[in-house]
């Protein structure tokens, strides 16, 4: 008997068919890889039948010798604490915000009714998945970690309890290369020594080639194709799975022709942040440690580097949306305020984009107030008349129609959310973008899509843009040059090209060999 069978599985919502006729099985130590584009179904044909979607499931779903597909919540419940372990897509809003990163591992390390785990066993299960510091972590809540550093949480919390199945709704989207590969290592280490079947959700059919077994294919909702994971890489037989493998960019593409660069608009000197240590311990983490860079008008930066280096927290410092303890931003000469003191002229310049645009979209606003809202602040003058004008012209300037400014961010796809966030951010004329993983929660197909928007504003605006990624093939894709960090310092910094074909640091040599 297989671990889990999967038999003609249909899901409905709301009276209509979403998934229809999805079959596969899963035996111990193997892994099942569910791949296609936003909207496929993926996640909602592993998640519904476990009852954590708001499908109804029809078919069969058989889990360790037991029925879901029709079963009680109680009986749900009791699969799901015994048998199963999941890392959702969103870890900043799968992991409880109020509750410390200690207190959510003894939650899933005893959901089944398993003895308490004391702190060194704690601080193992975040050691395991590669969390650095892990005994000062148990202390931090979710929101002083990166969102690669809370993926790792997810994933320690989701083996805590010792599950037979793991089901991993992208689970390495928000990590860096060298990391991706780590804990794709760890989870088919996990595979081979304790029999843990693995249900794999992905966007990226190329990430998960190597890990997976099988490859099952989907697209709106109905298997495209199904096979061992070799044969459908390299003979696919559909022309959906040819054009995802096309869309997924590499580091062997051809150059790019990227638009000219002009005189230079922003120079960071010697940037610091640092930040309190949490808990009972004294001391500071010094996040980011005298960064220099500098940035030109229609120049495109890539700023690279493993989760926790501090990419992040430099590009906000520069943005002014979060602090600098020390150094100076010159903006064309001219010294740019900190963090809350800067005035409005100031803060038009650079407007973020950020990673995950269900979260950073309110849900309970339409389109147009949300691409009205920093216009009210940054241009009080401006009318309301003219506030709705400049909102559908800046939506069509990111190829969505003007129709679109009444409806709410739950009614968009991904690729139709970031677009929503980088048109809210034009809205006030900025100089430059700050992009903080702007494509990583898109497939590769919406993602490739948005690169090409972000080049076009580029050549039309004379956009400068700050790119936060550890996507090395993006960075390669967008930007004229690349500056990487490790542990809060920017160890290399050159021409993109020549940085990742003669890599001069160790940590980027550790990239590029990751991403190869």
């Amino acid at each position: 008997m297989s671990l889990y069978a999967v038999n003609n599985l249909c899901i409905d919502i709301a009276g209509k068919r979403l998934v229809e006729n999805i079959t596969f099985t899963i035996e111990p130590g193997e892994c099942v890889a569910l791949v296609g584009a936003s909207g496929a179904g993926k996640s909602l044909a592993c998640m519904t039948p476990f009852g954590l979607s708001p499908g109804i499931a029809f078919g069969s779903a058989i889990l360790d010798g037991e029925e879901m597909v029709g079963a009680p919540e109680g009986k749900l419940r009791r699969l799901r604490s015994r048998s199963a372990g999941f890392i959702f897509q969103q870890p900043l809003t799968a992991l409880t915000p109020h509750l410390s990163i200690g207190r959510q591992l003894v939650e899933a390390a005893t959901q089944a009714g398993a003895k308490r785990p004391d702190r060194r066993t704690l601080a193992n299960m975040l050691d395991r998945v590669g969390l650095s510091h892990p005994d000062e972590r148990l202390d931090q809540f979710p929101h002083r970690l990166s969102g690669g550093e809370r993926q790792r949480v997810m994933i320690a919390a989701a083996i805590a309890h010792r599950p037979k199945l793991l089901v991993a709704d992208e689970p390495t989207s928000a990590l860096d290369a060298a990391l991706r590969k780590e804990i794709m290592t760890l989870l088919n280490r996990l595979r081979a020594e304790e029999g843990l079947g693995l249900l794999l959700v992905s966007h990226d059919l190329a990430s998960v080639a190597s890990h997976a077994d099988t490859i099952v294919i989907m697209d709106t909702g109905h298997m495209v194709e199904a096979g061992p994971a070799h044969d459908i890489i390299t003979q696919p037989t559909q022309a959906y799975t040819r054009r995802l493998i096309a869309a997924t960019p590499r580091l062997s593409d051809p150059l790019p022709n990227l638009p000219l660069r002009h005189e230079t608009v922003l120079k960071a000197q010697n940037v610091s942040v640092a930040f309190r240590r949490p808990g009972w311990r004294r001391g500071w983490i010094q996040a980011v440690d005298g960064a220099s860079l500098s940035i030109a008008r229609g120049e495109a930066l890539a700023l690279v580097g493993g989760s926790g280096s501090g990419k992040s927290t430099l590009a906000r410092a520069i943005a002014g949306i979060g602090p600098m303890d020390a150094g100076e931003l010159l903006w064309r000469g001219h010294r740019l305020n900190p963090e809350n003191r800067r005035t409005r002229a100031e803060r038009r310049l650079v407007q973020p984009v950020f990673q995950d645009p269900a979260a950073s979209l309110d849900q309970h606003w339409s389109v147009l107030d949300i691409l009205a809202e920093p216009m009210r602040h940054l241009w009080p003058n401006l009318s309301a008349r003219d506030r709705t004008s400049r909102a559908k012209c800046c939506l069509q300037q990111v190829g969505l129609p003007a129709e679109l400014a009444g409806r709410y961010p739950r009614s968009l796809s991904g690729g139709q959310a970031q677009r929503v966030a980088i048109a809210r951010a034009l809205t006030v004329e900025p100089e430059m973008l700050l992009l903080d993983e702007a494509t990583s929660a898109l497939d590769v197909i919406a993602a490739g899509e948005i690169m090409e928007l972000l080049t076009a504003l580029q050549r039309e605006r004379q956009l400068s843009l700050l790119f936060v990624t550890h996507d090395l093939a993006l960075a390669r894709r967008l930007c004229h040059r690349v500056a990487v960090m490790e542990q809060g310092r920017l160890v290399e910094m050159g021409q993109t090209e020549d940085l990742f074909v003669r890599p001069s640091h160790q940590a980027t040599r550790q990239l590029v060999a990751a991403s190869s």
